[in-house]
């Protein structure tokens, strides 16, 4: 089943939530995060000392060294769930 872009319902990955993706920008020179904001949205907080709200998510090291050589044109940005 392929979802279409304005599709808001949040992706559960093996009980992860896929959040967005991370490519290489066309000049090289930086990296996109796209972050799907229904999806953000259904994430969990934690908040600091300081009372500042977060949002952990997670990259794959690998998938994104892949990424930064070329060998793949993006991976996911994610939020663990136990």
């Amino acid at each position: 089943m392929k979802k279409s872009k304005t599709e808001t319902q949040t992706e559960v990955q093996d009980n992860n939530i896929l959040v967005g993706y991370v490519r290489r920008s066309n000049a090289g020179g930086a990296l996109k995060l796209s972050i799907n904001t229904a999806a953000f949205a259904d994430c969990s907080t934690y908040m600091t000392s300081d009372g500042q709200a977060y949002v952990p998510l997670v990259i794959s090291m690998g998938a994104l060294e892949k990424v930064l050589t070329g060998e793949r044109a993006v991976t996911t940005v994610t939020q663990l769930h136990d």
